[in-house]
């Protein structure tokens, strides 16, 4: 297989190989090399790549992710969409650990992460009002309710540094401003996408409850081993879900991801 792609899919935590028995391409970017070799299969006559976003051994926290290069070496492969799961922990008694969450809003609470392509001298403002494809996320909720799994069609979710879970404190201001979901990565993948005009959608996989739930003394604190636990059990659910995606995704874009930078330029 020519080391072409059409969709790139990005792996959490826990999700650390989608192809099994691929061979792995090393790709160069300018931005350097992305987090691990890139996998490439066919799923439908479509050319998918895979990128695990933490390395192939976790070694990259979210903080030290080279989201630039990840994404970059998608659109050199010449991909126009990406596919983003991610573990994410729940704000809302609602969205329990197992369910899916298609998010359309993020808000960021990160800082000093490489968050653009353009550092000049020619600026460039990109709009990001609506973040996630909507054509992707409506084709990912079809095919979620296809295979009966429990899942939220929309959804905010607030990206924290890391490497660290919330404090207390820090959750209850979260989930009072509403927000649903928390996770460490979605800024700055989700920018840097709207900046190369790929489709994004992501995926939160609920793992927790981030600090538990007041009330409730059996619910305990968000731990690096509940993630990867929970994460594991809905690895084939997961796996499943891709696929659905991929086989419904059509030729055509019908969303504006593929024009987001005209008239983002500021011309002198």
């Amino acid at each position: 297989m020519k080391s072409r792609a059409e969709i790139g899919v990005l792996g959490g935590s826990g999700f650390y190989s989608f192809f099994r028995g691929a061979q792995g391409v090393a790709v160069r970017t300018p931005y350097g090399s992305p987090s691990a070799k890139v996998t490439l299969s066919e799923i439908k006559g479509k050319n998918v790549a895979f990128i695990p976003r933490h390395g192939a051994h976790h070694e990259y926290p979210p903080h030290k992710v080279p989201y630039r290069a990840n994404l970059m070496a998608f659109k050199q492969m010449g991909a126009s969409r990406v596919i983003a799961p991610n573990a994410v922990g729940s704000l809302k008694t609602d969205i329990r650990p197992g369910d899916f969450v298609f998010c359309d809003e993020f808000v960021n609470f990160t800082s000093g992460r490489e968050g653009t392509y353009f550092d000049g001298p020619a600026t460039t403002h990109v709009g990001m009002a609506h973040p996630y494809c909507p054509q992707m996320r409506e084709i990912a909720v079809e095919a979620a309710r296809k295979l009966r799994l429990r899942f939220h069609s929309s959804g905010t979710i607030v990206v924290i540094q890391g490497p660290r879970f919330s404090t207390t404190a820090e959750s209850r201001f979260f989930s009072r401003q509403g927000w649903d979901v928390i996770g460490m990565t979605q800024y700055p993948e989700a920018v840097l996408a709207r900046e190369q005009e790929l489709c994004y959608l992501n995926i939160s996989l609920v793992t927790d409850y981030d600090v538990g739930l007041e009330g409730d003394p059996s619910i305990k604190p968000v731990s690096n081993e509940t993630v990867i636990r929970v994460f594991n059990s809905k690895m084939e659910s997961l796996r499943k879900l891709i696929v659905e995606i991929v086989k419904a995704l059509p030729e055509q874009r019908k969303c504006d991801c593929g024009s987001a930078l005209e008239g983002a330029r500021v011309n002198a």
